[in-house]
């Protein structure tokens, strides 16, 4: 038995190496700080509404708050890896956490929205900040074995944002009110910081002159596009699946917001399941298959006639889109040709750009033709996911046949 860097080799019956994935306490490190980073961009929205009563805002205006967050996002996607090489890994991932925690300090005491818009826009600069770094650490921590580690990172992630409204809707039945739910998210760093805060977290390996000469391949943005695709799928059901159940399959507010509860479980579940996969299947094949889940469940849920039916295709949606986002970064950093900070980087701006522009834009059909009838967006751009993952793979194909 021979110990490796990432985890332990041993022989099969075949006398092959098989590597047994590893978890360190830079790993859990990671996952738990994205767990914060789900908690804290979730609640955002969560809170929304109380924040709208407090301060009068129409909901136009309230909306500015995740389009300014979104905003950040795609800000710090452009300039996150070159920040990354400036100060050091290890400072954008704490400085990130850090701002993050100040943003919603600001978003807590905010008289105005002179003061809560820039907070939520410091949320999504500082956050994407602090995933840009985390992500590249990850993969380049992990290896080959970066889809794994990506996977559960996103469970702890999905777990974590489940909660938020949780802990929202708990404080606010107290005197605390919503602002605990920040405050909470605020301990929970602190106690990473204490627990974790010696931990190192792992330097870039390419030298300067490495990064200068290197542009990231075509290969990687049609994988980039296809994560943009994914994160646009994914964000439409979070922000409207809620009406759909309410306006479309006829549930009450309540029984509609509960139900909700399940797509985010399966998201749950299926990021476990894929987890699990992701040690015996290529990442191409898995999201192939994720992929193929979802496209199985659209339809129950889009033109079922029955609640069961609604319910059961927004299950079989959230299972596969779980693993939409995990499985196209770890493509999409494969593809980076050793640039992980880049490639990390402007995997946060895929996210921010699909959650800027995509639910807004399923929202404004939705104005026009009703939100049943809107819903063709996301028909197609899954369509759209299929076109362009298929070229993605005859394009890799070639450069590599090229290669050889």
């Amino acid at each position: 038995m021979a110990i490796g860097h990432l985890g332990v080799l041993w022989y099969t019956r075949e006398e092959e190496y098989v590597i047994r994935f590893i978890r360190d306490r830079y790993t859990w490190l990671a996952y738990l700080m994205l767990a914060y980073f789900a908690y804290m961009l979730t609640s955002v929205g969560t809170l929304m509404p109380f924040l709208r009563d407090e301060l009068g805002l129409s909901y136009t205006i309230g909306a500015l708050h995740m389009s300014a967050l979104a905003l950040g996002m795609v800000v710090t996607g452009f300039v996150g890896d070159q920040v990354a090489v400036f100060v050091g890994r290890g400072r954008a991932f704490w400085g990130g956490a850090l701002g993050m925690s100040v943003g919603a300090l600001g978003l807590m005491l905010g008289p105005n929205i002179a003061v809560t818009i820039p907070c939520a826009l410091l949320i999504g600069v500082f956050g994407t900040l602090l995933v840009g770094s985390l992500q590249a650490t990850l993969a380049d921590h992990h290896g080959s074995q970066r889809t794994i580690a990506f996977t559960e990172s996103n469970i702890a992630a999905s777990i974590l944002a489940a909660v938020a409204p949780l802990l929202i809707g708990l404080f606010q039945r107290t005197s605390i009110g919503w602002r605990g739910a920040l405050l909470a998210g605020m301990v929970l760093l602190l106690g990473l910081a204490f627990a974790f805060g010696r931990t190192a977290v792992p330097a870039i390996r390419t030298t300067k002159s490495e990064r200068a000469s290197q542009t990231l391949p075509r290969r990687f943005w049609l994988f980039w596009f296809v994560m943009v695709i994914a994160v646009s799928i994914e964000w439409c059901l979070t922000f409207w699946g809620n009406d759909f159940l309410r306006k479309v399959v006829g549930l009450a507010p309540a029984d509609a917001a509960t139900l909700m509860g399940i797509y985010f479980g399966a998201i749950v579940l299926g990021r476990i399941a894929g987890s699990r996969l992701a040690r015996q299947m290529s990442d191409v094949q898995l999201l192939w298959s994720v992929i193929g889940v979802t496209i199985a469940g659209f339809p129950l849920f889009w033109l079922g006639t029955l609640p069961l039916i609604n319910i059961a295709g927004l299950f079989l949606m959230g299972l596969g889109i779980a693993n939409l986002f995990p499985l196209c970064l770890t493509i999409a950093v494969d593809a980076a040709d050793g640039q992980t900070d880049a490639a990390s980087s402007r995997a946060a701006l895929a996210s921010g750009s699909a959650i800027l522009t995509l639910p807004l834009i399923l929202g404004r059909v939705a104005d026009a033709i009703g939100v049943r009838s809107a819903f063709v967006v996301v028909a197609v751009l899954l369509i759209v996911l299929v076109g362009t993952l298929w070229a993605s793979g005859r394009t890799a194909q070639r450069v590599a046949t090229a290669e050889g």
